[in-house]
């Protein structure tokens, strides 16, 4: 799936270029959960799913640009992909600024399922965006949780991811064709996600899921791991 490709401006020769200064301050609304879904790749981290609370999705309210709302779906997640070493530096986990890159990460998703010509309708919102735009929106995401209060303000960091996601591996990750069946959250994890949104209706009661062979298996809730609320 993708996944922002954070290498420190100091590490890395040609960043793009975004002016995080001149960048508008969005503003979030509603909320958000994360679930850990199993125990992931052989980093050992764990796969855990972005889940838009059902009663109050998470937005970004733009300041300007089309569309004005971006409001991502169901996405696998695993933060922001930040090399070990820049984890050290204040600003710099991979949690830090995490609805700002669950947008980031939607956005490319969106980018793919539009490639491949499977897009969501909410995905169709977004197909006449241009890649600068999505560096754009995730530095405009970032303002928005400072000015929210839900971060510090950083001389640095800030800027260098917005250039980080700017750059020539960020423009690879967009351009590639055939991911979208990839990106997608299987159905199984689907809904094992939907099944641990807290006091839902199917966490109350239990659920099943068929299988595509028409067997009906139960679903084992997700762990819940986190919430953030505007």
């Amino acid at each position: 799936m993708p996944r922002l490709a954070f290498l420190l401006c100091l590490l890395l020769a040609a960043c793009g270029r975004v002016d995080y200064d001149a960048t508008p301050t969005g503003r979030f609304k509603g909320s958000l959960f994360v679930m850990w879904v199993g125990e992931g790749g052989s980093s050992g981290d764990g796969r855990f799913v972005y889940v838009p609370n059902p009663r109050d999705p998470l937005r970004l309210l733009r300041a300007e640009g089309s569309p004005r709302v971006i409001q991502p779906e169901m996405i696998y997640t695993d933060g922001g992909s930040i090399p070990r070493a820049g984890q050290l530096f204040r600003g710099f986990s991979p949690w830090g600024y995490a609805p700002a890159y669950m947008i980031h990460d939607w956005l490319f998703v969106a980018r793919h399922c539009l490639t491949d010509g499977t897009p969501t309708a909410e995905e169709r919102r977004v197909a006449d965006m241009e890649f600068v735009e999505s560096a754009e929106i995730t530095a405009e995401a970032i303002k928005a949780l400072i000015a929210s209060g839900k971060v510090r303000e950083n001389d640095i960091a800030p800027r260098v991811i917005a250039g980080a996601v700017a750059g020539p591996i960020s423009y690879q990750r967009w351009t590639v064709q055939g991911e979208c069946k990839t990106d997608r959250v299987s159905e199984a994890d689907r809904a094992a996600a939907e099944a641990g949104i807290p006091g839902s209706a199917k966490s109350l009661r239990g659920m099943v899921r068929r299988t595509p062979d028409g067997r009906a298996v139960p679903v084992t809730p997700a762990e819940f791991v986190a919430a953030v609320t505007f």
